[in-house]
């Protein structure tokens, strides 16, 4: 079947980028017996993957697809705090950043899409299909890694590369919490605004949502940036690879699997009203409008 064939040139491409990053990322970093730990992580983000995707496919379910996401973020994390030969402040924050937003996020997502909707869309064609199935299995791998990247280089660099925590990493963290707390607050106003039963079948376009369509998508941007600031003081030759990270949620969100599904959605929703085109007119896709603005109206 050409879906599958498809499947399995995806999954090997994933494996063998996720090869590269590991390897450029690993250069000059902390080893345990020999090996690099910052290619340990990035092993371990898919052989998890790969283990939870054991039980989903034989239930054929995606239950628990975004909840192993996030937990991978986490495990991984906390891993290399504790294996890291002489883990520092920096490797301390980062660790704190990857795992506050991963915890934040995945029991949000999971309360959205699964607890409260009772299955998650995206996967109701391909979960029949092993390798199709599969192949998001190993991508959120991929993810995982380039995403944490930034961090989980930072962390794993050799003790000789470790430097106070200067101006730099200060100016990250608030850059971190900012975005982190624009995602927490655009998720919640829409999550108040669909749990109001008057609102059925309607777009948000109060709050942060009057300023962005999609708020929170610029505040997961914002975030991952913040960590990618507070990496940066530390690396050197092909560890710079970790600077992927920011740019690469940047282009997911933007231009593959964030914004442009959601406009397509909300625009075969809401096409063919005036209030929805006038709020688009108004409204910037992704950075928030500055200044005093209007209200009502949309993204689903």
């Amino acid at each position: 079947m050409k879906s599958n064939r498809t499947s399995v040139i995806t999954i090997v491409v994933a494996l063998l980028i996720g090869a590269g990053f590991a390897l450029a990322g690993s250069q000059g970093g902390a080893t345990i017996g020999g090996f690099p730990l910052f290619a340990l992580a990035v092993i371990a983000a898919f052989a998890i993957q790969v283990i939870a995707f054991v039980p989903a496919a034989a239930l054929r379910t995606e239950r628990f697809f975004d909840l192993t996401g996030s937990l991978t973020f986490i495990v991984i994390s906390i891993a290399l705090v504790l294996l890291v030969p002489q883990i520092d402040a920096r490797g301390l924050i980062l660790a704190a950043m990857v795992v506050l937003w991963a915890v934040r996020l995945g029991s949000f997502l999971f309360a959205a899409r699964v607890r409260r909707a009772g299955s998650d869309s995206r996967f109701e064609q391909i979960k029949g299909s092993p390798v199709r199935f599969l192949q998001v299995w190993v991508l959120q791998g991929l993810w995982v890694s380039i995403t944490a990247g930034a961090a989980w280089i930072a962390m794993a660099v050799a003790p000789a590369q470790q430097r106070p925590l200067e101006w730099l990493g200060v100016v990250g963290i608030v850059v971190w919490v900012v975005g982190l707390t624009i995602e927490i607050v655009a998720d919640a106003q829409k999550s108040a605004f669909r749990a109001d039963p008057s609102n059925a079948g309607e777009f948000i376009s109060t709050g942060l949502w009057a300023r962005s369509r999609h708020p929170n998508y610029f505040g997961e941007i914002v975030l991952w940036i913040g960590v990618a600031l507070v990496a940066v003081p530390v690396l050197q030759g092909w560890q710079w690879v970790a600077l992927l990270s920011p740019v690469f949620v940047a282009l997911l969100i933007g231009r593959v699997s964030g914004v442009p599904m959601l406009e397509a959605k909300a625009d075969a929703t809401w096409g063919g009203r005036d209030d929805y085109a006038a709020y688009k007119k108004r409204t910037p896709v992704l950075v928030p409008r500055l200044g005093a603005s209007p209200a009502r109206g949309a993204n689903g």
